[in-house]
């Protein structure tokens, strides 16, 4: 088996995670790192290397489709969100290499935060309500303030009066600003089969972020999470994993939904570390395995805490 992970940047622990996958399952795995840096980290945890053009370059798909060809990849897994539309709108024409992505339809809500807000409402989640001028939002503040395609929390900004809104509105690039919703953050890890039907769902609590990437998290077997995101699969239907975002009011108890991320989150691994294993299973099923969804696979009430480690490069 050989999989190509792109822009593998600092994705060390998931490298880790499918390795570790391929030694519980016995199978020989060879895992291909591209990036278009010699000096990203997690390229030295990975067994080939490939440095590749810049994403925006019109020559990144032919070298991948170039690569996945000579070395005969079995599949290609993005990790950021800027290449995500462009290898969905290019997954079949990756020959033998099954690209890990969802459609380009569903990538494209994904990216524009206005889309995402209308889908979850069109699913029959709730979600808070995007407005596109500062000087039209009336629902209140607190309010949050950041870019329709933004990512890692770039430009992303808690306002407290309409003064505020106007300087920030001034600094954000092709924003949006929704009400600030008080209360608990969770993420949903989700991993699917390639006809869209899930396999593992695994809520967790946000306990600490940094630039959008969670350090410490809580499993936590929420029934009512569960069951809303079964909700939202019955029409996504994610091909692999996807993380949902949402943050549950502290007065109602409601949940709000703010984003889809069609791709590995950076927490992933740690619900992988949990008992969810999604490396485990989308190697069985690269490898022609039927899977059935597994209730409850991740240890409710586990918490983990992420570190910084350092790999000389030079």
């Amino acid at each position: 088996m050989k999989i190509l992970f792109t822009s593998v940047g600092r994705r060390v622990e998931l490298i880790q995670a499918f390795k570790n996958a391929a030694e519980k399952l016995n199978m020989k795995l060879e895992i291909y790192g591209a990036d278009i840096t010699e000096s990203a980290p997690a390229l030295y945890f990975c067994d080939y290397t490939v440095i590749v053009p810049r994403i925006n370059d019109s020559n990144y798909i032919p070298e991948l489709q170039k690569i996945c060809k000579e070395k005969k990849i079995d599949a290609l897994i993005p990790t950021i969100d800027t290449d995500l539309l462009l290898l969905a709108q290019n997954k079949k024409n990756f020959g033998d290499t099954k690209v890990i992505i969802s459609d380009p339809e569903k990538i494209k809500i994904c990216r524009d935060k206005r889309l995402t807000a209308e889908y979850f409402e069109s699913v029959g989640l709730k979600s808070p309500h995007p407005v596109s001028d500062w000087n039209k939002y009336s629902e209140g503040y607190p309010a949050f303030i950041k870019p329709k395609d933004g990512s890692s929390s770039i430009f992303a900004y808690k306002v407290e009066n309409k003064m505020e809104l106007q300087s920030f509105a001034e600094q954000v690039p092709d924003y949006i600003i929704q009400p600030f919703i008080d209360g608990t953050e969770y993420t949903v890890d989700i991993f699917c089969d390639f006809e869209g039907k899930p396999i593992y769902i695994t809520p967790r609590i946000r306990l600490a972020v940094r630039s959008g990437e969670v350090l410490k998290t809580e499993i936590v077997q929420d029934q009512q999470i569960i069951d809303e995101t079964k909700q939202l699969l019955i029409d996504y239907k994610p091909c692999g994993q996807i993380t949902v975002q949402l943050i549950r009011e502290k007065k109602t108890g409601k949940d709000y939904y703010i984003e889809i991320n069609p791709r590995f989150g950076g927490g992933a691994p740690l619900t992988i570390k949990a008992g969810a294993n999604s490396a485990e299973a989308l190697l069985k099923l690269l490898a022609g395995e039927k899977l059935e969804y597994v209730a409850g696979a991740a240890v409710d009430g586990a918490i983990y805490s992420r570190y910084d480690q350092s790999v000389r490069v030079k």
